[in-house]
């Protein structure tokens, strides 16, 4: 089993790297899966230096509760983004917010930024050199309390029970 971490370090990165060649050049003729293989290897064996160790999740059955949870507030957030434009009751009040970080690990910092620039009407524009905090943009502002509350309940603390604790 250790010869395979050596030589096969992501066997899923490599399995994806293959498939996307073969779906590139659109041809499984030999010659292009043999060529698909060599990258699939050997582009993992190359750049594994520049990686960053894998983080651990801790709680498996959270981090599916986190994605259907993402999800859910991706489809909320389009619907109320959608009536804001086509159904313009009131004007929108865009604005940013420094959101103060719990969580200190880089992985975790990036998937809680990602996370909230993945719903529609937040982007997550700066995170602090000193990683304290996360500026958003927010589109449609009303109680910056309230969505910082938001945020961190629905986000920032179970990715830190998934990946920290």
């Amino acid at each position: 089993m250790k010869t395979t971490g050596r030589y096969l370090p992501t066997p899923t990165l490599s399995l994806v790297l293959l498939v996307v060649w073969l779906l590139m050049v659109r041809s499984i003729a030999p010659g292009q899966v043999l060529l698909g293989l060599v990258l699939a290897i050997g582009i993992p064996l190359l750049t594994r230096r520049f990686w960053e160790p894998l983080p651990q999740v801790k709680h498996p059955l959270k981090l599916a509760w986190f994605v259907l949870v993402v999800l859910y507030d991706i489809v909320k957030a389009n619907i109320h983004v959608s009536l804001l434009i086509l159904l313009p009751r009131r004007e929108p009040h865009p604005g940013f917010v420094e959101y103060p970080l719990e969580v200190k690990d880089r992985l975790t910092v990036t998937l809680l930024a990602n996370t909230i620039t993945m719903t529609p009407g937040t982007v997550s524009t700066n995170i602090r050199l000193d990683g304290s905090s996360l500026l958003i943009h927010v589109l449609d502002l009303d109680d910056e309390q309230a969505l910082i509350r938001e945020i961190r309940d629905r986000y920032e603390r179970p990715l830190k029970e998934i990946f920290e604790c």
